[in-house]
Formats: C-alpha cells, sequence, structure tokens
C-alpha cells in the first residue's frame, strides 16, 4: 500500500479519532497597512502599494497600526478572550520570496488575546471550540507562477511578486486541539469556520471575503488509535478558502492519514495545499515547529498595552452575540427550529438577512436560498454564497414575482440570466421574453384548445369534478410555455365548463 493509498472515511473513523487545531487568518479593512502609511485596497496593479516600510529597505522603521490594534481587542473580546495587559510583537523567521524582510512580524507567547472559546452547532449539538489565541500580524505578498498547467511553481516558466499585500494587518485565531465524535469533524470545522466568519463580518473589522482571501483556514490534522491518546503527527493543509472546502479537506486528511498509518508508514509533519478541482490535497514543504522560526522579541516595536478603560469601551461596541442575534431572527422570521438549522447549516443566515432588508419576506428569501440556491450550489460543488446572485438580486426577481409579473418557474430563468450576466431582473425579463401572459385574449384561445383537446377532462369538470381542472391547467401552461396566469388560466376554464 503506497502512502497516498485512502482509507474510506467511514472505515477510517471506525479505527481512528481525529484530532484537529484550526487557524484563521483574517485581513483587517484597516485604510493602511500594519506598520506603514501604505492604502490597503484590494486588487490594485501589482507593486503600487508599496514604500520603504513594508519592503522592508535599510534604515525603514515600522509603526504600529492603532486601529489594527483596536479591531484586534475587538475580536477577542467576541472570541470570549482575555485581552492582554501587554503584549509585543516578534520576528518570525523564515524565508519565502513574497515576504520581503525574510521574517514575518507577528506574535507568538505574548499574544493580544487568548484563552477564549466559542460554540457552534452541529446537527443539533453544541461543541464548545476552544480558543488558545488570536494575535496581531502582518501579511506576506503574493507570488504568481506564470506557465505550466498547475498555476504553482512546478512546471512553471517564471514567477512574479507582487508585494501590495506585504504588511496588511492580519488576526490569527489559534484553536486548542479539537476532539469531537469522529464522524462529526469535517462538519464541526466547517461549522466553526462559518461560525468565525459571521461574528467577525458582525464587527465590522474585515470583509471576510474567503473568495478574495481576506479569509483564510489552515486545518491542522491528525489521527490516534481509537483508545489511544498518543497524539498522531500532524498535516497542515494551507489556506482554504471556503467552507465546502475545509470539510472535504478534513475527510480528504482523514482517509490520507489512516491509508498511510494501516500500511505501517509515518505521516510527514508538513504543509500540504488542497486542490479544488478534485478535493485532495497536494503536499508543500516540511512543516516546522515554532523553534526552528528562531522567535526572538522584535527591536523596532514598542509592547502593546491597551488600558482596562479603553478595553471596557471596546466592549461596550460589540454587537449582539451569534446566538442571540440567531434567536431573535428566529423570533421576528416565524422560523421553525429546523428552518433555522437548515439556514445555519446551508451558511444562509447572512443572506437571508439582506434580502429580507432588501424588500422580501423571510418566507419567500428562505424559499429561494435553501431550495433554488442551494440546490445549485450542491450541483456545482461550491458554497451557497459564491454563486454570483446577490440578496439584493433575489429580493428584486421576488418583486417581480410579487408584482405578477413572472412567476416561480419563470424565476428560475431569470436566475440563470442574472447569474449568466446578461443584466439586471427587469433587463433578463425583457430580453427573455418571460413576463407571464395575463391578456384574456390570448389565455382564452389556450383554454378552448385545451378544452378542445381533451374533452374527457371537460366533461368531469363540468360535472362538478373541480380536481380535473389541473390537467388543463397544466396544458395551457405546456402551451404557453410556463408563462401563463395560473391562477387567471383556472378562472378562465371554471367560467367556460361551470357557468
Amino acid at each position: 500500500m503506497s502512502a497516498e493509498t485512502l482509507v474510506p472515511f467511514d472505515e477510517a473513523i471506525s479505527r481512528y479519532d481525529p484530532v484537529m487545531g484550526l487557524e484563521i487568518h483574517i485581513e483587517l479593512n484597516t485604510a493602511t497597512k500594519m506598520f506603514c502609511g501604505c492604502p490597503t485596497e484590494f486588487g490594485a496593479e501589482p507593486n503600487t502599494q508599496v514604500c520603504p516600510v513594508c519592503l522592508a529597505l535599510p534604515g525603514a522603521l515600522p509603526v504600529v497600526n492603532a486601529k489594527a490594534v483596536e479591531s484586534a481587542i475587538r475580536m477577542g473580546l467576541a472570541l470570549n478572550c482575555e485581552i492582554a495587559e501587554w503584549c509585543r510583537f516578534a520576528r518570525k523567521n523564515y524565508f519565502y520570496p513574497d515576504m520581503p524582510k525574510n521574517f514575518q512580524t507577528s506574535q507568538y507567547d505574548e499574544p493580544i488575546a487568548f484563552d477564549g472559546h466559542v460554540d457552534v452547532e452541529v446537527d443539533g449539538e453544541t461543541y464548545r471550540i476552544e480558543i488558545e489565541r488570536a494575535h496581531m500580524e502582518e501579511d506576506t505578498g503574493k507570488a504568481l507562477h506564470v506557465g505550466g498547467s498547475t498555476g504553482r511553481i512546478h512546471g512553471a516558466d517564471f514567477s512574479l511578486v507582487d508585494y501590495n499585500r506585504a504588511g496588511i494587518p492580519l488576526i490569527e485565531i489559534v484553536t486548542r486541539t479539537i476532539e469531537v465524535p469522529a464522524e462529526k469533524a469535517p462538519a464541526v470545522a466547517r461549522a466553526y469556520v462559518s461560525y468565525v466568519r459571521d461574528l467577525i463580518g458582525g464587527l465590522g473589522v474585515s470583509d471576510v471575503r474567503m473568495d478574495q482571501g481576506s479569509l483564510r483556514a489552515d486545518v491542522n490534522l491528525s489521527l490516534k488509535p481509537k483508545g489511544s491518546d498518543v497524539l498522531g503527527t500532524r498535516s497542515e493543509t494551507k489556506n482554504v478558502n471556503s467552507f465546502r472546502s475545509v470539510e472535504r479537506a478534513v475527510r480528504y486528511e482523514i482517509s490520507r492519514h489512516a491509508g498511510i498509518l494501516d500500511a505501517g508508514g509515518k505521516v510527514v509533519q508538513e504543509t500540504r495545499h488542497f486542490q479544488e478541482d478534485s478535493g485532495t490535497t497536494l503536499p508543500g514543504r516540511e512543516k516546522s515547529d515554532a523553534d526552528d522560526y528562531r522567535y526572538f522579541p522584535e527591536p523596532d516595536l514598542a509592547p502593546v498595552s491597551p488600558s482596562r478603560e479603553w478595553v471596557e469601551e471596546l466592549r461596550a461596541t460589540l454587537p449582539e452575540p451569534p446566538a442571540v442575534r440567531r434567536a431573535r431572527l428566529q423570533a421576528d422570521w416565524g422560523f421553525s427550529d429546523l428552518d433555522m438549522r437548515d439556514t445555519i447549516g446551508a451558511g444562509a443566515l447572512d443572506l437571508i438577512v439582506e434580502t429580507v432588508e432588501a424588500g422580501t419576506t423571510p418566507q419567500a428569501a428562505k424559499k429561494w436560498w435553501l431550495g433554488e440556491m442551494a440546490r445549485r450550489a450542491n450541483e456545482s460543488g461550491q458554497d451557497i454564497d459564491a454563486l454570483g446572485i446577490t440578496p439584493q438580486q433575489v429580493a428584486e426577481i421576488q418583486a417581480l414575482i410579487d408584482a405578477g409579473r413572472i412567476n416561480d418557474k419563470l424565476a428560475r430563468s431569470v436566475f440563470d440570466g442574472v447569474i449568466a450576466g446578461e443584466g439586471t431582473a427587469e433587463e433578463v425579463v425583457v430580453s427573455r421574453k418571460l413576463e407571464v401572459v395575463s391578456d384574456d385574449g390570448a389565455l382564452g384561445a389556450a383554454v378552448d384548445r385545451a378544452i378542445e383537446a381533451d374533452p374527457d377532462a371537460a366533461q368531469k369538470v363540468r360535472a362538478g369534478n373541480l380536481g380535473v381542472a389541473g390537467a388543463l391547467i397544466g396544458a395551457v401552461m405546456k402551451e404557453m410555455r410556463g408563462q401563463a396566469d395560473a391562477g387567471r388560466v383556472r378562472e378562465l376554464i371554471l367560467e367556460k365548463l361551470t357557468s
């Protein structure tokens, strides 16, 4: 058996227990970088948002971004952490070509926030995830490997480096070991990342866009034999950028580790790269331990010592806790416990909130996000918020339904057009000629043809069996490609056959 032989997930968890640790990196939405005044706008031309400090030119000295410290404290409080009365930065030494200093200014044993926890729910069960620390650091640049088929350095013709991202303020949230029932591990990992995304998004300190890299998750995983207390060697799957991928990465690594252990092999402590197309991971580099990074205090930055008064002032700015918010929304919307559980499980809570805020009823918003959008997400293998449709656009389509201009069936074609970039909902309805036909002349003629084509059904309706009218309505809707006003069609059929 080779080292990459996979053991089916259910078989793997019958013999091994997974142990996880999750690291979430969150880019803050400050106007400037962590240690200099360079702007942080996403998508600027490469290497246009740099200066001597973030390029680590000789003699350049860093200055801590006060807004980033404030955001870090608010995040720590939201994670139920203790806030340090005194902390400082350190140099984490390692080489990457996209890191101009050859070290990262970070925190390790003296973080700004520590000893926190959050509670996440999966299938009606609550699991407590303990937070070891949330610390401040800076992001690296971004390497682009040109040529080849994978987009990675292997096989590339050459590489380019964009340092715009170097120095962007980051908060890294590190959990303690997570041990939950083995079959729940992938779902708990997903639920935790989703919870943190919602929590931090509510604070307003980051846009938490996983598709743009402003929230990235690293999945550390090891296996231990059932009944053993000895932890196995871990792997670290880096920069996983969707909830679905977090879940898939956990499942894959459990199967991969089990294959290695079953064959009598040893798991290599290394970083892994998640492959979105296949749901697999590929090896990166052998993973260092903390001692290998040669941490030492950053000599160019003064320690950070937030006053207790300031911490309490920031605590007062926190929004309502997620559990309280969810209970309030459930009551306001009239959702059942199952409705709310499905909404949270699909990652659709904030999408429904924004759709309701755009003018749609909660029930209509739920219908589309948990029905049509969830179906599309499952078929395409995407997270529901990555489909290319916004809550505002969903609300616009529902408004057309409420106005009687389209029906639910036609709305699905409108979604197709909007997602394909054909314009607004209104423009798609016009260009695709999707508007409901409510003209009595056209509908009446179609009704006459349906009655003539199915005299038996017509006779049964005349005899008082109104349920059979559905067959005639269906015939009219089919002829008119679903664009007839079904309610008006029924009225016309009954007028013609029972008057």
